[in-house]
């Protein structure tokens, strides 16, 4: 099936609400378009099959899951010190069960399952053409160029592309191997390397560093081979930054502000992590004064300025959510959730991480491989060591879902080809 008759399969069945989710993310609140078409389907299938989570083991894993999540936000919202932001995320949360469950019956079959990731490489593939777009001229469907980044189809105000094309890059690198080898997953890493690095994210460069790693070692399948290719990846990075050092200001300004890492001095590496130095800490001083169920979900930026110190930068200047606010979210997932939901929160949230690995142990090789490009978007997603965006945001938790969603109907779906190698048939 070619990549133009996946997207038309797409576009024509029942993966059209679920793909729709991902297609609008850049024109924001938009994208709910896509969750309420998927609460619609799931009415539908239940007046249909009353039954239905029965026959479908990864609807079941997903709703564990689900319960994690929404557990750990409800418990936290019970004494909040923003009750009314708590109690609103906490009802954010329930669209995305019958997401994922419309999802999970969706995506049943491997066919569905493929155009489903040649759809979703097709969009991200545009997002990364309409970066590159706007490197050479300034402009992209999203507008003029961010300052200091590249912001692509988001838009100036919304700095998201670098975090979005790294997590989402998985299907794109995918996609290309299973049309073109292993040239075109090499051409599929480059497409995506400038937008990332211009787009400024050091987070994103992390977490395409762990894409081209995983890819690298799967495709190697020996030490030596994922030598060479390490070696190949550093040289064509080497090139990568060199050109855009000496042709992007906006990226010679932000390597030269990261590289203060490196410096003797505590201002200096936390200048170099824009600042996360204060805000983490100021995160583990709202854990330590809420152990039990933290501040509520989306309660950081109300708690911060009681918890941070005089005259903290994220307090007094332009940069914090609001008025009398600090910083909006903790940049950090256990941070994050450490500081929202305490100590309940992270055990809830290690039990589901164990959960879900298990489940993921028990399929067994045949579906892990089918899985492969959802397993590792969504692991990349969640490393830990990394900065990240808010889970518990409306924007960011929707894609963390439908990254979740995908997953666990990746899982399980069936194999009606017998040929069937790393979702190649």
């Amino acid at each position: 099936m070619s990549e133009a008759s996946s997207l038309k399969a797409a576009l024509r069945s029942s993966l059209l609400p679920f793909w729709l989710v991902l297609a609008l993310l850049p024109l924001g609140r938009a994208s709910e378009l896509g969750t309420l078409l998927c609460l619609f389907g799931c009415v539908m299938l239940f007046a249909r099959e009353p039954h239905a989570l029965s026959n479908h083991a990864g609807a079941r894993l997903l709703l564990m899951l689900f319960a994690a999540y929404l557990l750990a936000a409800l418990l936290s919202a019970l004494d909040s010190v923003a009750p009314g932001r708590s109690w609103l995320t906490v009802a954010g949360i329930l669209r995305y069960a019958p997401l994922g469950i419309y999802a999970c019956f969706a995506i049943r079959r491997w066919p569905r399952l493929r155009a489903m990731y040649v759809a979703s490489a097709i969009v991200v593939a545009c997002w990364a053409l309409d970066a590159w777009v706007q490197m050479f001229t300034g402009w992209s469907l999203g507008g003029q160029a961010a300052p200091h980044r590249i912001s692509g189809i988001f838009g100036a105000d919304n700095l998201k592309l670098g975090p979005v094309l790294a997590s989402l890059s998985p299907f794109v690198v995918w996609a290309a191997r299973e049309r073109w080898g292993l040239r075109g997953m090499v051409a599929a890493l480059l497409l995506l390397l400038g937008p990332i690095l211009l787009s400024g994210s050091r987070a994103a460069w992390l977490t395409f560093a762990l894409v081209v790693l995983a890819y690298a070692a799967f495709e190697a399948r020996t030490l030596k081979r994922f030598a060479l290719f390490c070696a190949g990846g550093l040289v064509a990075l080497a090139l990568a930054v060199g050109v855009a050092w000496q042709f992007s200001p906006r990226f010679e300004a932000r390597v030269t502000r990261s590289m203060q890492v490196f410096s003797d001095s505590e201002s200096g590496v936390n200048a170099a992590l824009s600042g996360r130095l204060d805000i983490w800490g100021v995160a583990a001083r709202m854990y330590a004064g809420h152990p039990i169920n933290g501040v509520g979900v989306r309660g950081f930026r109300y708690a911060y300025p009681q918890y941070a110190p005089k005259n903290d930068h994220f307090v007094v200047s332009d940069e914090a959510c609001g008025a009398h606010e600090g910083a909006c979210h903790a940049h950090q997932l256990l941070l994050e959730v450490a500081s929202e939901t305490g100590t309940l929160g992270l055990l809830i949230w290690l039990a589901a991480a164990a959960v879900a690995v298990r489940a993921w142990r028990r399929v067994g090789s045949a579906a892990r491989r089918r899985a492969f490009p959802a397993t590792l978007a969504l692991g990349v997603t969640l490393f830990p060591l990394n900065t990240h965006l808010a889970f518990y945001s409306a924007w960011w938790g929707l894609l963390f879902w439908w990254l979740l969603a995908l997953w666990c109907a990746a899982l399980f779906v069936v194999e009606e080809s017998p040929g069937v190698v790393h979702g190649r048939s």
